[in-house]
């Protein structure tokens, strides 16, 4: 007689004793509060109609008199869950995600999302009256934020949304309007945050417009806290090397091993861990893999190929904790990989990512001599500081933690 093999978890509160069960995770009463909630937000999707928007799209004015068999369309109240760095936020956010029984849905990071949008805005700006009839809008009519929504709301009834933090006034001026649009045609959202909504864009340029999206966050979700005594991540790095040299193969062994402890799986899965892509204006950037928030890439990758700022930054926003491996020392030859490198440290130490990686030299030795090497005496600065601890509590994305030093 041979055993029969494990039911798969139906539900996000199956999903999260499973893991308990098979030791990924350890019992802990906060995050089952949390599950607790999301899983009767689970249940009451199951319930929810899939939002049919056709191609010219629904206004907020008929979504709101829409009914359904004759009943007003209740739409579930999503969920702002903010709290502390490594309390596992994202985590049950994506176990949600994956368990959530709705067909269109999408998992994106804030910032990732918000650059969709102004790409959104911009393309219907630059419509021709024709193509604005044919999406829905009127040829006259220059307000691209309820075209934009529906064609959101189109491709999904759930929005998951991971690290919502406000920095930008572009964002901020707009937020309000979207958020409105899209709870009107239906959508239900789930987001992460390190902040309560009340600190969202704190100090920003003509932040007394912003407010009112906070007020509809309070209005439209219900805001839970994470805030648990234990910080898992700086737990995982606990006892970890940030900085590996020489990069041979006892340092690849280390890395291997920090990357399944930071992503809570078993080592014997190395073979199922996924490859990833982000965009970056337009192109296409290739992340060899990618796993909860956590990327891998190589020196020669990121380096010896022609990226810049903005492929770096796309990553430091993307990923909590990156790993790199084989920085070779670098000659007075090499001045554009080392300019390139202190960009990408640059871009990871602003947004507070961790960073482990295997190198030839310590950091000092890394760029001694040549055009630039003055100017990268910063980042070794910056690579020692962020084998810190006051670094790796940081939060991710929240530069004004950041040490003053370097």
């Amino acid at each position: 007689m041979h055993d029969s093999a494990p039911e798969t978890p139906k539900t996000p509160l199956d999903a999260y004793y499973q893991r308990i069960s098979d030791g990924e995770l350890r019992p802990d009463g906060d995050q089952m509060r949390l599950v607790g909630r999301l899983d009767r937000l689970a249940d009451e999707l199951a319930d929810y109609p899939e939002l049919e928007i056709g191609q010219r799209g629904l206004t907020a004015k008929s979504w709101r008199i829409f009914s359904l068999f004759g009943k007003p369309r209740q739409v579930p109240r999503g969920l702002y869950i903010e709290g502390g760095v490594g309390r596992g936020k994202s985590m049950l956010m994506d176990l949600f995600f994956e368990h959530a029984p709705v067909r269109h849905k999408r998992r994106v990071h804030f910032h990732e999302f918000m650059l969709d949008v102004h790409a959104q805005l911009k393309e219907w700006r630059q419509m021709p009256a024709k193509e604005r009839l044919a999406m829905g809008g009127r040829a006259t009519d220059d307000d691209p934020i309820p075209p934009t929504a529906a064609r959101i709301a189109r491709h999904a009834t759930l929005l998951c949304f991971d690290e919502m933090q406000v920095t930008d006034i572009a964002d901020a001026m707009i937020l309000s309007r979207l958020f409105s649009e899209l709870f009107e045609l239906g959508v239900v959202v789930v987001t992460t945050s390190n902040r309560p909504p009340e600190d969202l864009y704190k100090d920003g340029l003509n932040r007394p417009l912003f407010l009112p999206f906070i007020d509809l966050i309070r209005e439209r979700l219900d805001v839970v806290s994470l805030n648990g005594p234990t910080d898992y991540r700086l737990q995982r790095l606990k006892g970890v090397e940030a900085y590996y040299h020489p990069a041979d193969e006892a340092a690849t062994k280390a890395l291997v091993a920090a990357f399944f402890r930071l992503t809570d799986r078993d080592p014997d899965d190395r073979d199922k861990v996924p490859s990833a892509t982000l965009q970056v204006g337009g192109r296409t950037l290739f992340v060899p893999k990618s796993l909860y928030g956590v990327a891998v890439f190589s020196f020669k990758r990121l380096c010896a190929n022609p990226l810049g700022a903005a492929d770096y930054l796309a990553i430091a926003r993307a990923y909590h904790s990156v790993i790199m491996v084989g920085i070779p020392q670098l000659s007075p030859d090499k001045r554009n990989e080392a300019k390139r490198f202190v960009t990408f440290i640059d871009a990871l130490y602003e947004h507070g990512v961790k960073f482990l990686c295997s190198a030839a030299v310590p950091p000092e030795k890394l760029y001694s001599e040549g055009d630039g090497s003055f100017e990268f005496e910063r980042t070794v600065s910056r690579l020692l500081e962020m084998q810190s601890e006051d670094y790796l509590r940081r939060g991710h994305g929240l530069a004004e933690k950041a040490s003053p030093q370097a």
